[in-house]
């Protein structure tokens, strides 16, 4: 058994939310009791203890939409490529990258994203890849990797038929294989979905055959109006509106998640909330592609179940926060904007999320929960409880201030420290990687 105490423990559980000096036992990969520090390291004296020194405790991060096949743009310049808009931006970089994606790199991403995203204090990841350098077993690369560092994954592989209808069909296959063959583990860390690209790389052939072939008790993990020309493309080859065409293909439901999300109407999100349709904003991403701002805060308050990502922006869940808290404020010209919504998408929506995937409840400290846990060295200079934990967070800590990750009762990091893998010597794999996924993108070899 472990225990983990001698901190400022915040469960996000509303009946118990805060323990001064608190403490949490795993046994094995479940939460087993949670309480006050001294009380609990009396009762299990044989329990391995991790000292917080004082700082936070609380659960691990959820990131609802991830790219794993970006990992490794970081620094790369890719000859001729100057994009003006969105649709550049995704042929010039992000499909460029992909299309030169062999399974080897595909893994080598992986690994550097969770790394990135242990360190981060994130231990559940649901990631929309593509690599249409090699489609077949792509997934099954990145689950290799996700149960060697041990980080829970929900992945799909993205349908589209932007490289023709073989590969269109190669992805769908991709897909029903993986959600097939995970659906048989059950050992509740790795689960699949439908990926699909976006409605304007989708045909409605495309539609049917992932309608035909998706294996019950999974959805879709698809982007959704992120650029404006997604819209005018619906709009121009089937005289609707997207959310409206997802509805009619029945994509839409309470295992379905929408990416995005920025030019819907209020009709459109009536149909999310009337399907149950979980959504997902990734804020840093859409500023940084100019894309515009989606009406978040709108989609909150309608009631529809909505989480926060990054889209491979970046690793760290509270960066996401940060950037997520001042858009809409400055957007909606209102200071009061976001307070509340945004940590509402992190915690509580996240957590909804992953739920409907994962057995196990996720996002939360209490007895029967996944023992994913993380400490932070942050010790307040203000006073801190339950009522005042987000502004504490929000203003205070960022993902570096996570010293110790625990991911289903593992240790995946103690004191900064990776301790199921030797860090550099995967990352030094994954520069020359890098390397040489570089000049085949460059060089054509």
């Amino acid at each position: 058994m472990l225990l983990i105490g001698g901190g400022k423990l915040f469960t996000r559980d509303s009946e118990h939310p805060y323990y001064e000096n608190g403490a949490v036992l795993c046994d094995g990969r479940l939460i087993k009791e949670v309480g006050d520090t001294e009380v609990l390291k009396n009762k299990y004296k044989d329990a391995e203890y991790i000292d917080a020194k004082g700082g936070v405790i609380m659960p691990a991060f959820i990131n609802a939409h991830e790219h794993i096949y970006s990992a490794m743009a970081r620094g790369l310049s890719i000859k001729g490529n100057n994009p003006k808009g969105f649709l550049e931006i995704l042929d010039g970089t992000w499909w460029t990258i992909d299309r030169n994606l062999t399974n080897e790199f595909t893994k080598l991403s992986a690994v550097a994203t969770y790394i990135e995203s242990i360190k981060n204090g994130t231990t559940t990841v649901f990631d929309h890849h593509a690599s249409f350098g090699e489609i077949t077993g792509s997934l099954f690369a990145i689950e290799e990797e996700a149960r060697r560092l041990g980080v829970r994954s929900c992945l799909c592989y993205e349908i589209s038929d932007r490289d023709g209808m073989d590969k269109s069909r190669a992805a769908v296959r991709e897909n029903v294989d993986f959600i097939k063959h995970v659906q048989k583990d059950g050992d509740d860390m790795i689960k699949g979905m439908m990926g699909m690209h976006a409605s304007f790389t989708i045909s409605d052939e495309t539609m049917e055959l992932c309608n035909s072939e998706k294996p019950d008790g999974v959805g879709y993990h698809i982007h959704v109006a992120e650029g404006i020309e997604d819209l005018h493309a619906c709009l121009k080859d089937h005289s609707k509106r997207i959310v409206d065409r997802l509805y009619d293909w029945n994509i839409l439901g309470e295992k379905t998640l929408l990416g995005h999300c920025i030019y819907v109407n209020p009709h459109e999100m009536e149909l999310m909330k009337e399907t149950n349709t979980m959504v997902v904003h990734n804020p840093e991403s859409n500023m940084g592609n100019a894309c515009g701002c989606p009406p978040t805060m709108e989609i909150v308050h309608r009631g529809i179940v909505t989480g926060l990502g990054t889209d491979g922006y970046t690793h760290d869940m509270t960066e996401s926060w940060k950037v997520a808290n001042v858009l809409h404020k400055h957007h909606l010209c209102d200071p009061q904007a976001a307070w509340g919504e945004v940590p509402q998408m992190l915690f509580e929506g996240n957590r909804t999320i992953a739920n409907r995937y994962f057995e196990t409840p996720l996002g939360i400290i209490k007895e029967g929960a996944a023992a994913d846990i993380i400490i932070t060295d942050y010790i307040p200079r203000t006073p801190m409880d339950e009522n005042n934990l987000n502004s504490h967070i929000l203003f205070g800590m960022n993902g570096r201030s996570v010293v110790t990750t625990i991911g289903n009762g593992e240790v995946l990091m103690k004191d900064r420290v990776l301790q199921k893998i030797d860090e550099e010597a995967e990352l030094a794999k994954v520069r020359e990687g890098a390397a040489r996924l570089w000049k085949k993108i460059n060089d054509g070899r």
